[in-house]
């Protein structure tokens, strides 16, 4: 049987992604002072301004302001041109301490709120991920790459890959289509931005995987030129889809980015992520689907859940005991990773899990 499924990634400079940086920036600037700062930050931005929020708890001193300029200019909003500039934006800081009835629950090593998270692994690529989220992101991060290396010299920060791969029994055969919007220059043709996305972006990355058949979408409106905030208000949070595995496998809904590692939403998706990546690996399943489930203040999840869709090639009752040798408690899982680290804003643009420089992509 022959099916397609899609999945999507966008650049760093996205609206929703250069939030998610701003909010990580901010929190590794804490944790690189006070490894047990409890942060939860949040942004907005919108043409020439940016609002950061949240609920921030440590003795470190950090210039919010400073850290997000710098953020912003080096992901390359640093025109006046493209009305969102990091040298000149307005920036308006609402952050505030965490609440004590939160910090009551977590001082005990406590979950610090209740949810569901979800971790997924596939045998269908070399990381273990889903063939289209991680072909999408690759794509995404190598324009990135064109930009910043001026191999593509009119490219903007600004920009979105999606790509739909086709699907024989479970085997992936071709890539049926993909998409690339990137945001460019004015005075740019469309054909010029065809013929240097297909030449430098999309045949090296995945020319094995395309045919004659395969569409190709790049730019398809005719031009990007206003993107970035001021072409589309972004927020903190907004691509949890894309950080996570696009479409394949569930999510629980919580996002990632400006959560330090107590908080169960981002610390306990990267440790489902590796118990199920962990029985892929070892234990030779297909396929694996990993649910941790927590209550706020309580010290183990409330329930583990493990499907493997019936691909294990060994009685799933030996998988389960083996996974009890982890620790999912939010202190376990901290330890196991080496959470408390200023290690967080390069996560969080190109997606969480696929990327091999992240120690917890390494199954032990």
């Amino acid at each position: 049987m022959k099916y397609i499924i899609t999945s999507e990634s966008v650049s760093a400079g996205h609206p929703d992604k250069l939030c998610d940086q701003i909010s990580d920036a901010i929190l590794d600037a804490y944790l690189a002072q006070d490894p047990l700062a409890r942060v939860a930050c949040e942004c907005l931005v919108t043409t020439n301004h940016l609002i950061i929020a949240g609920e921030i708890t440590s003795t470190a001193r950090v210039d919010h302001e400073s850290i997000a300029r710098k953020t912003i200019t080096d992901i390359g909003y640093n025109r006046p041109d493209m009305y969102f500039d990091g040298n000149t934006c307005q920036i308006t800081d609402l952050t505030h301490t965490q609440s004590p009835d939160i910090a009551m629950g977590v001082d005990t090593g406590g979950a610090g709120d209740q949810g569901i998270m979800y971790g997924y692994a596939s045998d269908e690529t070399s990381e273990l991920m889903p063939a289209p989220i991680t072909y999408a992101h690759r794509l995404a991060q190598w324009l990135y790459n064109l930009r910043i290396n001026k191999i593509i010299n009119y490219l903007r920060p600004d920009a979105k890959t999606q790509v739909s791969v086709e699907y024989d029994n479970g085997k992936v055969i071709r890539i049926d289509t993909i998409v690339v919007s990137t945001q460019h220059d004015e005075h740019i043709s469309q054909d010029q931005i065809y013929t240097d996305i297909k030449t430098h972006l999309i045949q090296p990355l995945l020319g094995d995987l395309i045919d004659d058949q395969t569409i190709l979408h790049i730019n398809p409106t005719g031009q990007f030129i206003i993107g970035g905030p001021h072409g589309d208000t972004g927020l903190t949070g907004r691509k949890i889809i894309i950080d996570t595995y696009g479409w394949v496998g569930r999510h629980g809904g919580g996002a990632f980015s400006g959560k330090d590692p107590t908080k169960v939403d981002r610390s306990a998706a990267y440790m489902a992520r590796y118990l199920a990546k962990y029985c892929v690996a070892k234990w030779r399943c297909k396929q694996c689907e990993v649910q941790l489930w927590y209550a706020i203040g309580v010290v183990q999840p409330v329930s583990i859940y493990i499907n493997c869709f019936s691909t294990e090639t060994r009685n799933i009752e030996d998988i389960i005991k083996d996974l009890k040798q982890f620790d999912c408690s939010p202190n376990g899982i901290i330890n196991f990773f080496d959470l408390r680290r200023p290690i967080y804003q390069q996560t969080a643009a190109y997606g969480h899990f696929w990327r091999q420089e992240f120690p917890r992509e390494h199954i032990k």
